[in-house]
């Protein structure tokens, strides 16, 4: 089968290339997926530039890609939730990495049905931008109705769905984004938006309850000075905090060069009763089903800038990498 692999460390011109590798071996609770199609997001290029090997570097020839929509090949022999020739998606475990690839594997515990109203094309940009909101605005920011919150980047993958389903949970949404995206935040439900070419968010004050860090860099620091007394900020983007280091494993002194890098964020959170969370997203196909459910309803829908075919793929990559991408950026394997 053909897939993309990262071959070295570098610009995504010279260090991906698509592949011939062998179809995988499923385990027996997991499922061999044909893939129809998958998509891209900002952690497969900043992976490709090395942005994280000094937590954990990766062996080379490597696979590329965590989200895949298609149809179940073969599934395991313990899988009984599943059969051969149903439509599913999964934001696969990072140990099954490489969604752009004709076959993938995937953990069954990780995979959702999908209901026959939506294409590949649409459901392959929902597992992990989709788990990423799911995960931030649920699980960790317990997001309530008539909460205020900040979404930054709202035209994004993350931040378009982080949008809806911050409104759909009944809260009142703050976005970001530049001034030709602001029709498409307003159909996503936004109740207020700051077109950051033209003001700044930080003039705002400290309203928000919570605030979605997508955007790392000053936008976590300056996150607290328009959080309220005791709000929450999470981020996908800014400093890692203990939970994660301790989620990813790593040693004792790469976790303290870590916690020293995180200290003006922790004091910022601190002085104002704070609570500052780095989200590292995790495969889950019981929210994903639900996540599912809420697009085949309608109350979320698919926001995709562009599909591309296999053998554009590394164009694609560039494109997202770029980071002027309204949604998701899909590769098609099936037309």
């Amino acid at each position: 089968m053909k897939s993309l692999m990262i071959t070295k460390y570098g610009e995504l011109s010279t260090s991906l290339e698509i592949q011939e590798v062998p179809i995988p071996t499923i385990a027996p609770n997991q499922i061999l997926i044909k893939t129809h199609a998958s998509s891209f997001n900002p952690l497969d290029y900043k992976i490709v530039r090395g942005d994280f090997k000094a937590m954990r570097k990766i062996q080379f020839p490597k696979g590329i890609g965590r989200d895949v929509s298609g149809v179940i090949e073969q599934v395991g022999e313990k899988v009984e939730k599943f059969k051969a020739g149903e439509k599913v998606c999964s934001r696969i475990d990072e140990s099954l990495v490489g969604t752009m690839a004709d076959y993938v594997i995937s953990n069954a515990d990780d995979v959702s049905l999908v209901p026959s109203n939506l294409t590949h094309e649409e459901i392959a940009g929902i597992p992990l931008a989709g788990l990423t909101s799911y995960q931030a605005l649920i699980d960790v920011a317990k997001l309530l109705p008539g909460e205020n919150i900040l979404i930054h980047a709202g035209a994004g993958g993350v931040g378009s769905i982080a949008i809806q389903l911050a409104k759909h949970l009944g809260a009142k949404v703050t976005t970001t984004t530049s001034t030709k995206n602001i029709g498409l935040v307003q159909k996503l439900g936004a109740d207020n938006i700051i077109d950051y070419t033209k003001q700044s968010y930080l003039d705002e004050g400290p309203k928000f309850d919570v605030v979605f860090d997508t955007l790392g860099g000053k936008y976590t620091l300056d996150s607290f000075k328009i959080l309220k007394k005791g709000g929450r900020v999470i981020s996908i983007a800014g400093d890692v905090d203990n939970i994660t280091t301790k989620q990813l494993g790593l040693n004792r002194i790469i976790r303290f060069l870590l916690r020293l890098k995180a200290k003006r964020v922790t004091n910022a959170a601190s002085k104002i009763g704070a609570r500052y969370r780095f989200l590292l997203m995790s495969p889950n196909g019981d929210q994903l089903k639900k996540l599912v459910k809420l697009y085949e309803s309608g109350l979320i829908k698919p926001v995709i800038d562009k599909a591309y075919k296999f053998d554009e793929s590394i164009q694609a990559l560039e494109y997202l990498s770029k980071g002027r991408a309204k949604g998701k950026v899909i590769v098609k394997f099936i037309e």
